[in-house]
This record gives structure tokens, sequence and C-alpha cells, in this order.
């Protein structure tokens, strides 16, 4: 049997969010009964240290929490990794070499579902992640211009972000708002969601003013069909 392993945990709700979008979009392909659906392997730590604490040199490196995660996915022999972290994909290179297995990245599948014609993109992210420029150079290297939030904007993010962590969905929500209407106030024509809490503080959203890439949706469009090309979804 073929398992997908999912290192997560990086946050707790953010994980059972992802969860949630593989077996809707496996229901969406047709599974409708338990042996039709993908199976999953899940990693729930949620004690590695703050990813974007260390992209900002204020935390500990969770690089070491990382690859023992890897380690622990590959003991048990996954033939797919995926991370519903953004953060976490700025050691994307150094767990990719620690696995056996491939590993989905969300920033690249994620800046690939941008809509034709759309040039001025904001990816909304961490400090931690925005600092190290993931998105930015993915963007660049696609052909889009990065409409970056100024400081202001960028604690709206980390507030949302951190209220998330909290449950606080409905506090959350504003604070993406304020900062999407400032992002696009400076000529963002699309704006990816780039942690994998901000979708969750956009869904009670109506009719945002420009379309939103959603990481963790992408993230597991790109896993179902890896998994669904493969036939994993059939008991064999």
């Amino acid at each position: 049997m073929a398992l997908i392993g999912i290192l997560g945990g990086m946050g707790p709700l953010a994980t059972v969010d992802f969860m949630e979008r593989l077996i809707a979009l496996t229901c969406s392909a047709g599974a409708s009964r338990d042996q039709q659906h993908l199976p999953l392997l899940v990693a729930h730590l949620p004690h590695i240290p703050d990813r974007s604490e260390a992209l900002l040199g204020t935390g500990e490196n969770p690089l070491p929490a990382l690859l023992s995660g890897i380690d622990m996915l590959n003991r048990n022999e996954v033939e797919l990794i995926v991370i519903p972290c953004n953060s976490a994909h700025h050691w994307y290179d150094a767990m990719r070499a620690k696995s056996r297995a491939p590993i989905i990245h969300i920033a690249e599948a994620s800046v690939a579902a941008l809509p034709p014609g759309v040039r001025r993109v904001a990816a909304l992210a961490t400090g931690g992640t925005f600092h190290s420029g993931l998105y930015q150079r993915i963007l660049a290297a696609r052909g889009f211009e990065s409409v970056e939030p100024d400081a202001a904007t960028q604690r709206h993010i980390d507030a949302c972000i951190r209220e998330v962590k909290a449950g606080e969905i409905e506090a959350s929500t504003g604070h993406l708002a304020a900062a999407l209407d400032w992002l696009v106030d400076q000529g963002a024509q699309a704006a990816v969601l780039g942690c994998t809490e901000l979708p969750l503080a956009a869904r009670p959203m109506k009719a945002p003013s420009i379309p939103m890439i959603d990481s963790t949706l992408e993230l597991a469009r790109a896993t179902v069909s890896y998994g669904l090309s493969r036939g994993w979804n059939r008991a064999l």
C-alpha cells in the first residue's frame, strides 16, 4: 500500500484543514467509500520550533526537528511527502535531500495557480517567510512582480496568523482584510495566501477584491493529483 506522508502540526489547525481539503477533493474525483480514498500517514509535530522566528534570527533552528520528522516518514516507507507549512519550505532542499520520497513544494504549486493576465502579485506570509524571500524568488522566476507589504501591513498579516493559531478566526479575518486593502491600493492584482493559517482567516470573507490563491488548497490539489494518477486510491 502506497502511503502519503504529511509532515504537519505547523500549525495544528492548518494541518487538519489540509486533510479536509484532501478528502473533499478525492470525493470530488469520485470517491464514495472509504476504500476509494488516499492512504495517509500524518506526523503531527507541533513542537517543531517556530519557523518564522528562526528565519528572523530570534528563535531556534527548526531544521533538526524537521529532518527528524522526515526520518519518521522515511522509516514508514511513504512514497510522497507533503508539508502544509509555507515557512518550512525555506529548508526544502535539506528536507528533500533527507527524504526517500519526493516532496511537493507548496510555494511552487501556489504560484503555478495564479490566473492568466496577472502581473503584480502580493504574497502574504509570515514575517520570516517574507524576510527569507521564498515567494519573491519564485514569483520573479515566473515573470511576476512582487507587491510587498509595508511594516504596518506585515503586522496585520502576523496578527492574523497568530489569531488563527489561537482559534480566533473572526479576529483573524479583520487583520487579513486590512492587509489586503493596503496591498490592493499598491496595485496588487492577485494575492497568494502563503501561510496555511491564512486560508482559514479568508474563509468568512465575501467577494474579495482580487483573486486569492489558497496555498493549502493548491498543495492538496497537487497531492490528490499525484496520488490518483498512480492509483493509490484503489485498495489492493
